[in-house]
């Protein structure tokens, strides 16, 4: 794909650490992170007003990395270790096009009219995480791919307005799936959603496929993210030689959207909302 590195693929999988139970949140933590996601929301709200053709993805990061430092929070993905990768080097992740997730900022890559791009910031508020992505087109992109990251919102969207209390982790999977597929698209299996609070990642994975009334039940309390990574072509993924980003294995495009979400009495609530966004 244009503009990128040469690629030498390692056929491995990727995987987010989980660790501890699920993430239940009392009303003061349920309060930091909502300032947390709302801190990140308005990371993604300035990102978006800087993305244009020319400007380099090794910007973005440093806009990321000014932002946060301004408001007393660190990004939580700078120097952070997967299973068996080295330190991601970046304060955000910025992946384009057939990239799925985890690409790396680089001064070297500048954004291009027609890309679409995905940046995944997560800052630390006080110690609680606000994990939140949106992906972006630049300048005039093809209507194929205006429409791929529409319905990657809309699949998320869909995702999480099956969010109850009572209902299962399958419920959450089953609407992406029904919603993609039926548009001629499949989603990603080897990424997924996660428990998230004082910790980055723990209890529950959140899968964007499956069967309705299986997996986990939903308590309230639980915060987690929903994050569906969409792709027009194939599902799978391979990870390049840097241990990190992660592409199609047919070079198709790729979208994805992520919210953090609180599991309520008698639904949900979005922490990490931007503000042109419609509540769910």
């Amino acid at each position: 794909m244009r503009g990128m590195k040469s690629r030498s693929r390692k056929n491995k999988k990727a995987s987010k650490r989980r660790s501890g139970g699920p993430s239940i949140q009392g009303p003061e933590q349920a309060e930091a992170m909502r300032a947390a996601g709302r801190l990140a929301s308005e990371i993604l709200d300035r990102v978006g007003e800087m993305v244009a053709p020319g400007v380099s993805t090794g910007a973005i990061d440093r806009l990321v990395d000014e932002i946060t430092s301004a408001r007393g929070a660190r990004s939580a993905p700078y120097g952070y270790r997967g299973s068996g990768t080295t330190p991601f080097p970046g304060h955000c992740c910025t992946s384009i096009n057939d990239v799925v997730c985890h690409g790396i900022p680089d001064d070297d890559r500048l954004l291009e009219d027609g890309d679409v791009v995905n940046v995944d910031v997560t800052p630390v508020l006080d110690g609680f995480h606000g994990d939140t992505s949106r992906t972006f087109v630049v300048g005039e992109a093809s209507p194929i791919a205006r429409r791929l990251v529409a319905d990657t919102y809309e699949c998320m969207r869909l995702g999480i307005q099956a969010v109850r209390p009572g209902g299962r982790v399958g419920d959450i999977g089953h609407a992406i799936q029904t919603f993609a597929e039926a548009q001629g698209y499949s989603v990603v299996r080897e990424f997924t959603g996660h428990g998230i609070g004082e910790e980055f990642h723990t209890a529950p994975t959140i899968l964007h496929y499956g069967a309705p009334n299986t997996g986990e039940v939903l308590r309230p309390g639980m915060t987690f993210t929903v994050e569906p990574m969409i792709n027009l072509g194939h599902w799978k993924t391979e990870i390049l030689d840097d241990g990190w980003t992660a592409v199609t294995v047919d070079g198709t495009l790729s979208a994805q959207f992520e919210h953090t979400v609180l599991v309520t009495e008698d639904g949900v609530e979005v922490f990490t909302l931007g503000k042109h966004e419609q509540p769910f």
